[in-house]
């Protein structure tokens, strides 16, 4: 049988090939988005880091209470991020906030409009459909080979590497909640004159916004899954400890740091979580 791999089909070489030729073609792009998404980086981590701790959880625990209006909500908050004060982790939690913040605003703003024209269109959604299933199940390692010859190393590729993991999921659950909305209930708008805009952003948008909003948390939790793999590029967070601890046998390093990372999903999670009542 060895004349099947005699005629193997060069899907390496021309993977290799492609990247080649949009480092050679499309350098100037690639530098501009990496200083964009560096920019973004750094803003974000200069509000995290700036003001004192307490000050942060704070803000954050007014933003829960405005968010959920349950007092339940904004104890699990404080008492989190007073956890994570007290394990000596601020820094490299809000580094790895940094990196959740910056996926979540670029997976948004390309997964909301993505999946709400896919929803409109089945037809450009049946051609998305597989590229959305390989994004997902490639490894996440392989994202990082074409992010480190792109970026180099640093919280850029990590992010990079990120958004192609994570932007999946909130362009199929904005897909499934524009897609969700009654017949009867646009049908009724329709009638009543309304047009394509209106139908969009008064019937359309807020019947999907659980969807939506459940998109926006699985960004997270799925940003957060990717903080290990991130700093293996280099990106700063609490997946450094995570790595140092896998190459020292550091059980009590390993559960420290993993523990916080569970904590801040939980955190998030409970912050963001909007249901249809």
């Amino acid at each position: 049988m060895s004349w099947i791999t005699d005629y193997k089909i060069p899907v390496g070489e021309v993977a290799a090939d492609f990247f080649d030729w949009m480092q050679h073609h499309g350098g100037w792009f690639f530098d501009a988005l990496s200083a964009a998404l560096e920019w973004m980086i750094d803003a974000v981590l200069w509000v995290l880091q700036t003001p004192p701790p307490l000050v942060v959880i704070a803000v954050f625990v007014a933003g829960t209470w405005a968010l959920q209006r349950n007092w339940k909500a904004c104890l699990l908050v404080a008492l989190g991020f007073l956890f994570i004060l007290n394990q000596d982790y601020w820094e490299e939690a809000t580094e790895s906030l940094t990196l959740v913040v910056a996926s979540c605003v670029v997976c948004m703003a390309l997964g909301v409009p993505i999946g709400i024209y896919a929803a409109r269109r089945p037809g450009f959604y049946r051609v998305l459909r597989p590229i959305l299933d390989l994004m997902q199940t490639l490894p996440t390692f392989v994202y990082l080979i074409p992010a480190i010859v792109f970026f180099g190393i640093g919280m850029v590729p990590g992010l990079l590497a990120t958004v192609v993991f994570v932007l999946p999921a909130p362009i199929r659950l904005t897909h499934l909640g524009i897609s969700s909305t009654p017949p009867a209930l646009l049908e009724a708008v329709q009638a009543f004159g309304g047009t394509s805009r209106q139908l969009l952003w008064k019937v359309e948008l807020p019947f999907a916004l659980p969807q939506i909003m459940a998109g926006l948390n699985q960004t997270i939790m799925l940003s957060l899954s990717m903080v290990v793999v991130a700093a293996l590029v280099g990106a700063d967070g609490l997946g450094v400890p995570v790595v140092r601890a896998l190459n020292q046998v550091n059980t009590a390093l390993g559960f420290e740091s993993g523990f916080v990372i569970v904590v801040l999903a939980i955190m998030l999670d409970r912050v963001l979580r909007i249901e249809r009542k």
